[in-house]
């Protein structure tokens, strides 16, 4: 116990980590509060009754941080801000321009985040629009006269803009990742509902199947953990080299290349994706010519959260995510250049461009069985529905995952800050 307690002790008397700390917890305290603010006109009775029956519904809130169950004025979440960036993204790689300010450093990146928070909101706002007609068809909230609408669209699009901003406070000034930690904060806070849900279908169904999916999703659990902390180790040498009377290098090290390089950005990339279609039909759906209503239902039907499609698209979505992303995030150019200009090389395998080759070879392969992994566990859910019957805790893997994955990461941003102070880690 003392091993446990110790290093949080020292993290709080350190000044600096101990502002991180609070000021991340404080920034949940206000997420929390905004959640609750529901925004007039809509039957929440009715809406909490329509999110209990319907699959799709309890994904979207679980990814909204559990404020679409309330109509709050944050009710569209970081949705609009992850696909903004997934757009950026791509663009990236399509425009000459974008690319050379991804590379020009500090300066380059916070031009691209500005170009993320303005496409954002537009992007917000046709959600908010897209919520409305769903929640519409559903009964739950009255057709609005034009200022009405315009004025809810445009509380819910400065709730999304609000969120963005928190996250990337908490990731300026606090611990971790801060888009992660409120998807994180939402998931945890929604747990007793949800807990509340699965026993009260546990005491109606199984035992045995309440038996089985508790074993499994400890298994789920030191999966991803195990998944996460794995770790290829490419030798790397260095050759002697005398400068005066010193001599440096001759060393022996090691080149660190993750199972998992993308961490649990894949995971909430594909939700944002695999949900739009669910969204746009359903407002597309209620326009007047027959063909195309008929065909959006077609998708909606196609992409329910339990059918095969849904489930297939969003296991190669979250494959293809975690290669996109590790692709981002390591570059072996860079690296193969960096081990060359110290002196450094892999044994059996020349320097440069072969060196380049062999770290790409290495990290496609390992990123496959970690992306496999990913898929499985996003998926995992349907296949327990299926083997188990039990239907509330469909939610859960996913949830699982995010809520392992970010605990895991700022764990780690918490140890990095003690090792900078010389006190032992969390982690050892």
């Amino acid at each position: 116990m003392n091993k446990i307690l110790t290093p949080i002790i020292n993290a709080f008397k350190t000044r600096e980590l101990r502002r991180k700390i609070l000021l991340t917890a404080f920034i949940f305290l206000v997420f929390r509060i905004f959640a609750h603010i529901p925004i007039p006109g809509v039957n929440l009775i009715k809406l909490r009754s329509l999110f209990s029956q319907n699959e799709f519904l309890g994904l979207l809130d679980i990814f909204s941080g559990g404020t679409l169950a309330n109509f709050s004025v944050m009710a569209v979440g970081l949705n609009p801000y992850i696909n903004a960036s997934i757009i950026l993204q791509l663009l990236t790689m399509v425009f000459p321009r974008l690319e050379e300010l991804s590379k020009e450093g500090e300066w380059g990146r916070e031009k691209i985040n500005q170009y993320t928070r303005l496409l954002t909101v537009p992007l917000a706002a046709i959600q908010s629009l897209g919520m409305y007609a769903l929640l519409k068809s559903q009964g739950i909230i009255d057709i609005l006269p034009p200022i009405t609408l315009l004025s809810m669209i445009i509380t819910m699009t400065a709730g999304t803009i609000i969120l963005m901003w928190l996250g990337e406070l908490i990731s300026e000034y606090g611990v971790g990742n801060g888009i992660s930690l409120l998807i994180f904060a939402g998931i945890v806070g929604r747990l007793p509902v949800v807990a509340g849900q699965a026993i009260s279908v546990v005491n109606q169904e199984l035992f045995v199947n309440a038996i089985v999916f508790l074993f499994l999703g400890f298994l789920v659990v030191a999966g991803i953990v195990f998944i996460n902390e794995a770790v290829r180790q490419v030798p790397v040498h260095y050759a002697k080299r005398i400068r005066g009377n010193k001599m440096y290098g001759g060393t022996t090290t090691y080149l660190p290349l993750r199972l998992n390089q993308a961490g649990v950005i894949p995971i909430i990339f594909a939700v944002s994706i695999v949900l739009l279609p669910t969204l746009v039909g359903r407002f597309v759906e209620l326009i007047p010519n027959q063909f195309i209503a008929n065909f959006a239902r077609m998708i909606v039907t196609a992409f329910n959260t339990g059918g095969v499609i849904y489930n297939l698209v969003y296991f190669l979505l979250v494959i293809g995510f975690t290669y996109f992303y590790t692709a981002i995030t390591f570059n072996p150019q860079k690296i193969s250049g960096e081990i060359q200009k110290y002196g450094g090389f892999i044994p059996g395998i020349r320097p440069g461009s072969p060196t380049a080759s062999y770290l790409n070879y290495i990290l496609t392969r390992i990123t496959l069985a970690g992306a496999i992994f990913l898929g499985l566990v996003a998926i995992l859910p349907a296949i327990m529905k299926q083997a188990t019957g039990i239907s509330s805790l469909t939610i859960g893997g996913t949830g699982i995952l995010i809520v392992v994955s970010v605990v895991l990461e700022t764990v780690k941003a918490i140890e990095a800050q003690l090792l900078m102070r010389n006190y032992e880690g969390f982690l050892k």
